[in-house]
């Protein structure tokens, strides 16, 4: 199954919030974010006149997922990539990644992804590569830990290719860092592959597993 293309416009008189539907996982940055730029119940539940061109533009960057990004009428905000491509390894859930991303099956109608995104490492999701929050149905539980510290020579900056490998791993490859759940910078390095069957022994990275458990990435 392909991410949900539906894309919802929330236009306001300085800038325009989209949310694209099938890559949200509910995480709400957006909805406990101080001030009226979101507020779950009204009708709409996004307003950008509510808050300022900045305070959009700082609320929309929170989203980890990229399902929502905003665009302004003058230009003076502009997307652009973190100076350090960076995957979090979350609790008992998703990878988040971070950067100037190039991600194999990224939507178009999504260009928030080419700069924040959560991956699935579960197995589970009917969007792969990104989460859907199947993890929490299938009762996933990994909580973050990251025991290899990687070759520690990676520089800053640069594109991060993120390649499904069929029925197997997440393949990245360039500068970035790994980081636990607990925040710790846990490794360095420019080439990875990463498990998304949810069964390698040595999360997040693969260790072949995905070939005993029958793992399939369509």
């Amino acid at each position: 199954m392909k991410v949900k293309p539906k894309v919802f416009e929330y236009p306001g008189e300085d800038s325009t919030v989209y949310w694209h539907g099938g890559l949200c996982i509910h995480i709400a940055e957006c909805g406990r974010a101080k001030g009226e730029l979101f507020v779950g119940g009204r009708q709409p539940w996004c307003q950008p006149d509510c808050a300022t061109s900045a305070e959009v533009d700082e609320v929309v960057r929170r989203c980890p997922s990229g399902a929502l990004t905003a665009e302004f009428k003058d230009d003076s905000l502009v997307e652009s990539a973190e100076p350090e491509n960076t995957v979090q390894v979350t609790y008992n859930g998703p990878l988040f990644v971070r950067g100037d991303l190039d991600i194999e099956g990224a939507p178009d109608s999504a260009p928030a992804v080419r700069f924040r995104a959560a991956l699935c490492r579960c197995g589970q999701s009917a969007n792969k590569p990104f989460c859907d929050n199947s993890h929490s149905k299938a009762g996933f539980e990994d909580f973050g830990a990251v025991g290899e510290a990687g070759s520690a020579a990676a520089a800053e900056g640069g594109s991060l290719s993120i390649t499904g490998i069929k029925d197997g791993p997440l393949k990245l490859e360039g500068n970035f860092s790994i980081l636990a759940s607990s925040g710790r910078k846990a490794w360095l390095g420019q080439r990875a592959f990463l498990c998304r069957c949810g069964a390698s022994e040595n999360k997040p990275f693969c260790d072949g597993q995905h070939k005993k458990v029958g793992f399939t990435s369509d």
